[in-house]
């Protein structure tokens, strides 16, 4: 541990220790045993499917699972408006499964997901302006990175990334790093718009990278909408403002996505 703690710029390891304690105990059973859904074609994936949905409808789409599979998987038409988010984020899915989580593919990732909400010539950019995430009823929740410091911070996520893409590491820390890239992509909070389907998507992007195909059918996604007031209390822990955050804190957030094996 401490040889990698060495060579990571933004992602802590300190946490590992903790976290090795509390992880569930069978999760390479549990890993082991999922399977591609039958309904699945070579044409069509549910679990790609769930995984749209449901990050979409974190982000406050309003789009039914058994609607969107009728959409996908059956060619049956609905509005336009009521389906084209989750196709755009179905193909940045799709696109991830084919290539390495490069930073120039992450940017081709987003340029695909966001196309019907980002403008164009902010499609797969860094933002160039203050960010901060508001409740509904208006207070400030969070204030991301300074578009000063984002460029550099992400430069040492994408280093992380690369680092951790060539280490041996078990599958307890192969989750652990995974929550972590997502859970840091999301505080640096790089792009205008889909900075959350963007995390969740590198996430398991990783996942898949680090263990293979199966990674893709583990429905993070549906368990973080599931219990999403929890998703944000997570994130939340963390503190208000960019330089104050403490990663100390992250170990509920970290435990969320092994526990969805359950």
């Amino acid at each position: 541990m401490a040889v990698l703690k060495n060579k990571l710029q933004i992602i802590p390891t300190d946490l590992l220790a903790s976290y090795l304690e509390k992880v569930p105990q069978d999760l390479q059973t549990a890993f082991n045993a999922l399977e591609e859904a039958e309904i699945s074609t070579d044409t069509f994936s549910f679990y790609t499917s769930v995984a749209s949905v449901f990050s979409s409808k974190i982000e406050g789409e309003d789009i039914e699972l058994d609607s969107y599979i009728k959409h996908k998987a059956m060619g049956i038409e609905f509005k336009p408006d009521y389906t084209k988010k989750i196709d755009d984020l179905y193909n940045a899915y799709t696109f991830a499964k084919q290539n390495v989580p490069t930073p120039q593919n992450l940017s081709k990732a987003h340029a695909l997901l966001a196309v019907n909400f980002v403008e164009e010539h902010q499609l797969g950019k860094f933002r160039s302006h203050n960010m901060f995430v508001a409740t509904p009823d208006g207070k400030i929740e969070y204030v991301a990175a300074s578009p000063y410091e984002v460029k550099s911070e992400m430069h040492k996520l994408y280093h992380d990334i690369a680092v951790l893409l060539k280490e041996d590491l078990s599958i307890e820390e192969i989750f652990y790093y995974a929550a972590f890239i997502h859970l840091v992509f999301v505080k640096i909070h790089p792009w205008n718009d889909g900075n959350g389907r963007t995390g969740r998507l590198l996430e398991k992007w990783f996942l898949a990278q680090k263990l293979g195909e199966k990674a893709w059918f583990i429905q993070s996604e549906k368990m973080y909408y599931n219990h999403h007031n929890t998703y944000y209390q997570n994130i939340r822990l963390l503190g208000l403002e960019y330089p104050e955050l403490d990663y100390a804190q992250a170990l509920p957030f970290l435990l969320m996505l092994p526990n969805c094996l359950k």
